[in-house]
Formats: C-alpha cells, structure tokens, sequence
C-alpha cells in the first residue's frame, strides 16, 4: 500500500505505479490507514462465521511462551490458548473493554496449491504454527489480512512476491477460502542476495536507494542491473530499457534458485543508460540542465568563461565523453577540470617538455585557423601528426604532451584531439596563446 513515500527513486523517475493516492484510480483509497474499515469488516465476517476469534493474551504471557519455547530448542509458536473462550467470556472480557487481537483459526491439513514459479506447493502450516493475528489491538491489520483484503477489493489478478512468503500463502488462501472470495494467481520469485549470500534488505546502508541516487546512479540502470541478476528474460543483455522488460519478461522462465546481485558491474550498467539518456534528445536537455547545476556548483567561482554553461558546449562534451563516462558526477572530477576551467600554465612549462613548444603552438593554431581539421578526431590526430613530422626534434608523444599540458595542465586525461574538439577551435587558441604570453 502507498504510504505517502510516493517520490521512491524508481517512481520520479518514470516506474510510476498505476494506481496511487497521488495518481488516483478506481480501487483507492491507497493508504492503509484510511482503508481500516475494509480490514475491520473482513475480521468482523470471520469472527461472525468461527474463522477468527478474540485473542486477550498479554504481551507478558507471549513473551513467556516465547521464553519456554527457546529454552526448549523449539520453534515459538502461539499456543492457540484464546480459541478455547467460550462465548460468554469474550463479550464479558469485551464488555470490561479489555484489549485484544483478532486471531485466524488455521485449519490443519492445508490443500496444495500451485504456484507459477514453484509448481504445486503444500505447506501445514497449522502444524508448526499458532493462529495468526489478523487485526491487532489499535485496529491495523496484519500483512495476512491486508494484503488478501487489499488483493480481493483492487481486483489483483496474480501477485509476484518474494519466496520468503511462499509457506504464508497456505495461510492467505484459507483467509480467502473462510471469506469465499476467489484468490489470485501466486509466482512466489527466488530472493536477490548480496554478494556474502545473505538477504538483500533495505535496511543495509549500501543498498540504501538514497545512497545510489547520492552516487549518480540512473533510476533505469538499478533496474536493469536486478532484472539481470534474476531470471524471466530469454537473455541476459545490459541496457534494457522499462518497454524492453516489460516486452520480454516471461515468467515461466523464471527459476528457483537465488541470484547474487553483483553491484561490482553498476557502473557498467549505469554508463550504458547514460549513453541512452545522452542519445535521446529530450532526455539529454535535462542531462544539460543537471550537469550544468553541477559545474556552477563545483566551480562556478573559477570559470572564467561563460560559454562552457552554454547548452551547445555541454552537449558537445557530453556527446564525446558519452562511452567513457559511468556518471554525470565523473565530469566534475580533476581529470575533466579543464573542460570548465582555463589552466594557468607559462610558456617555460611548455618548453621544459619541449623546446619546440612555441613552434608546436604557432603551428596548431594555423591548423585550426584553416577550419578543417575539426571534422573527427581521426582526421584532427592525422594532422597533428603532420605537424609532428615537421619538427626537428620533437616527437608525436612530445607534441601531445605539449598540447594536454597547454590545454588541461595536466600530464593524464581524454585524448588531445578529443580535448580539443571539446573545447572548440576557438578556445582552444585562446588556452595556446595565453600559455605562450605567461
């Protein structure tokens, strides 16, 4: 049930649910507690018909039976004690207003049933567990009896949960069964462990969605990277997008067994549907948007030219960076500083690498004077290796050298050619000219 926490990492980001408090829809209301009511009349049809009772045990004597039991070495179960009452000590005990739950009388020799993923199922639950509470003391529900209510009055058709409820649903559909109402179809999914073996819960600090969000995680590459690490697809391929598994999810390809959710491969999945939102022009405006709040935020008080918060340069770098980047945030980084920031950088740096520099610099800003040599990096690498081939004394690798120095002020980062055509031609010999007068 909705709880109000609508804005979860999935939905803002275009899983949103059909039916919400927000969204509306014809089986609503969609919190819980304003759905009390249904739960109430549930519990009062099976308290009417013998299905349930009152249950007046004190939280002390249930903690007791709980001590005795582990003491024991068995398993805790209630020990049924309430279902004894006779009628005129209920009304009695509820006329005194003492406080109570409302129990489900569990039948022994449960009926098997079928379910899509493990096959036919049979699990006595009465055997190895007391009565179950349906409706504690402040008038909520339990689990039990919310979700076979909230299943029954929204029309579910098949409910796909985790495999941890597979013994609970010998329990819900005798709810169903003492409420004559027909029960869904059940596909019980294997669980995803983390990488030690142990259950996923959201309770674990690294797999907190706040943390991913934090991380520049895609909304999309969290759920291709779980879908991948399950089953129900015919293949296992990175980057499918919400219409691709919704299009080839099959579930009778779903299997039994666990899956290890390998987050060591999130990066991967994460570069290739940025890739996605990169090549898809609507979703790259908003991209632009978000990297450009970044870049003001990181180094608003160090750029020095205005351009590079233009849409047209953002693209421009986004575009060429696209099959090397896992996150937004990597942009922001020492590496790529230069992409928004101009270097200070002298013209002895420059020719402590080589004593060519100012030949090499005079040389590349012909060459990008002449206009053409911006069409690809192939044809911009060929002509600085034609300059290369010119020079006395100074190799391709000290030309570069030359130039990531002049441009980046570092020793390490992107190509030179894909640096410049980053930054543009003019630019670039604005960082070259300027390197030269200092």
């Amino acid at each position: 049930m909705d709880t109000g926490r609508e804005h979860s990492f999935l939905t803002e980001e275009g899983i949103p649910p059909d039916e919400s408090s927000r969204r509306g829809g014809d089986y609503g209301p969609y919190v819980q507690s304003e759905r009390l009511p249904l739960y109430s009349q549930a519990a009062a049809s099976l308290l009417q018909t013998g299905h349930a009772y009152c249950c007046f045990c004190s939280n002390q004597r249930l903690d007791l039976l709980k001590r005795e039991a582990q003491r024991s070495g068995h398993v805790p179960r209630y020990d049924n004690r309430c279902r004894q009452l006779r009628p005129e000590q209920v009304r009695q005990k509820l006329a005194q207003g003492a406080p109570h739950v409302v129990r489900f009388k569990l039948d022994a020799g449960a009926e098997p049933f079928r379910d899509a993923v493990f096959g036919w199922t049979r699990h006595e639950v009465a055997a190895v567990e007391g009565d179950p509470v349906i409706l504690k003391a402040d008038g909520f529900p339990t689990y039990h009896l919310a979700s076979v209510v909230d299943d029954h009055h929204m029309r579910v058709s098949h409910v796909l949960r985790g495999s941890e409820w597979l013994i609970s649903t010998a329990k819900h559909l005798q709810l169903f069964h003492a409420l004559r109402w027909t029960p869904p179809a059940y596909a019980h999914l294997p669980l995803l462990l983390d990488r030690d073996g142990s259950k996923l819960s959201k309770r674990q600090g690294h797999i907190f969605v706040q943390r991913f969000r934090e991380q520049g995680v895609l909304p999309e590459a969290l759920l291709d990277i779980i879908t991948h690490a399950g089953s129900g697809f015919d293949d296992n391929r990175i980057g499918r997008r919400l219409d691709e598994l919704i299009r080839e999810f099959n579930i009778s390809k779903i299997t039994t067994h666990s899956a290890l959710l390998d987050l060591d491969k999130l990066d991967e999945f994460n570069r290739v549907h940025l890739q996605h939102r990169i090549e898809d022009e609507e979703k790259c405006a908003a991209l632009r948007d978000e990297l450009r709040q970044h870049v003001l935020h990181t180094h608003g008080s160090q750029i020095s030219d205005p351009a590079v918060l233009e849409p047209q340069y953002i693209q421009r770098v986004l575009q060429l960076r696209k099959d090397h980047i896992c996150s937004l945030r990597e942009l922001l980084n020492h590496t790529y500083a230069y992409l928004w920031i101009r270097p200070r950088v002298t013209r002895q740096q420059l020719q402590e690498v080589s004593a060519e520099a100012g030949n090499i610099v005079a040389a590349v800003i012909q060459l990008v004077a002449s206009g053409g040599s911006f069409r690809s990096a192939e044809h911009l690498n060929a002509e600085l290796k034609t300059i290369a081939s010119r020079l006395n004394s100074t190799k391709y690798s000290g030309v570069m050298r030359v130039l990531r120095l002049a441009l980046s002020a570092q020793q390490q980062g992107p190509s030179v050619a894909e640096m410049m055509l980053s930054l543009g031609g003019q630019e670039v010999c604005v960082r070259l000219q300027k390197a030269l007068e200092h």
